[in-house]
């Protein structure tokens, strides 16, 4: 069975013959004024000809995030412009290879950068699930909050970073058998995945914690409403194999750049809040909201 062709996205301006050169070797080329569009592509390809360039390159908020959804190569034209350090730069943010545009061997080093960037999602995926609920674990969590965080030094923004330590797998275990406690695991992740944006993550941290990054945020007071409304979300039992199995919880969290300025500072403050305080149930919670959430689907029914 034939493999589909790369798709190489190429961000204007480009160097005479780029495109031409890239088909003639089988990729399929598409091109934009800007990386939006990276994620649908397996590379993405940006000029910097000139040192200025390349300057207002290394500043372009899109750069990092476009590298952790595709193979970015720079095609820096000018002699000297990418020097030794300008590549350490590049790399640091993400960039797979710096070529010059007339290199013969540019549609191979394209090739071979897309097929670096396919292994390490690929690893990346395979090391960084937590198989009792499909999350994320917590290296997968570290490695995305390091990228939104080289993005947030330029165009700074709220984050927020919540961590929830849950009790009652135990109970759930004494009562149902040991197979109850990872079931329980898995719909309480359930619920907590229910109540969030699309764009939030949910990792898993531990056997008994999970957390929650708010990466996109109008003000930081929103991390305690969104806090509040986790916390509300767990208050009704979830149910496993028939039987409601309720869950207290405790709720850490870490603001950005208030509380730390790097991934793992963020998360140790967070887990170590959440550790500190006094873990909240149904009945000692419920008197501090005015309803409770509302099940989230899929996540009450007999295992």
């Amino acid at each position: 069975m034939a493999l589909r062709p790369f798709s190489i996205l190429l961000v204007d301006p480009q160097p005479p013959g780029v495109a031409q050169r890239l088909r003639a070797a089988g990729f399929e080329v598409a091109q934009a004024p800007d990386t939006s569009a990276a994620r649908s592509h397996d590379g993405v390809l940006m000029s910097a000809p000139t040192a200025d360039a390349l300057a207002a390159l290394m500043q372009r908020a899109d750069l990092t995030p476009a590298a952790f959804d595709a193979a970015v190569v720079v095609l820096a034209d000018a002699a000297g412009v990418a020097d030794d350090a300008a590549v350490a730069t590049l790399m640091g943010l993400g960039v797979e290879d710096v070529l010059a545009a007339d290199d013969p061997a540019l549609p191979r080093a394209v090739r071979h950068a897309v097929l670096r960037k396919r292994h390490e999602r690929l690893a990346r995926n395979a090391y960084a699930t937590d198989l009792a609920t499909g999350l994320p674990h917590e290296a997968q969590l570290l490695e995305h909050m390091t990228q939104l965080l080289a993005l947030r030094e330029r165009v700074p923004a709220p984050m927020v970073l919540l961590v929830l330590r849950i009790d009652g797998y135990a109970s759930a275990a004494a009562r149902l058998g040991a197979e109850a406690a990872n079931i329980l695991r898995r719909k309480v992740a359930v619920r907590l995945r229910s109540g969030l944006r699309a764009g939030d993550v949910v990792a898993a941290v531990g056997p008994d914690a999970f957390a929650v990054l708010l990466g996109h945020l109008e003000a930081l007071a929103d991390g305690e409403r969104v806090a509040a409304k986790l916390m509300r979300s767990l208050q009704p039992p979830l149910v496993v194999a028939g039987q409601p199995c309720p869950v207290m919880a405790s709720v850490g969290m870490a603001l950005y750049p208030a509380h730390g300025k790097d991934a793992e500072s963020l998360l140790r403050r967070a887990t170590a809040q959440a550790a500190s305080v006094a873990t909240m149930g149904r009945e000692g919670y419920a008197a501090q909201t005015e309803r409770a959430a509302g099940d989230a689907a899929n996540d009450d029914e007999g295992a």
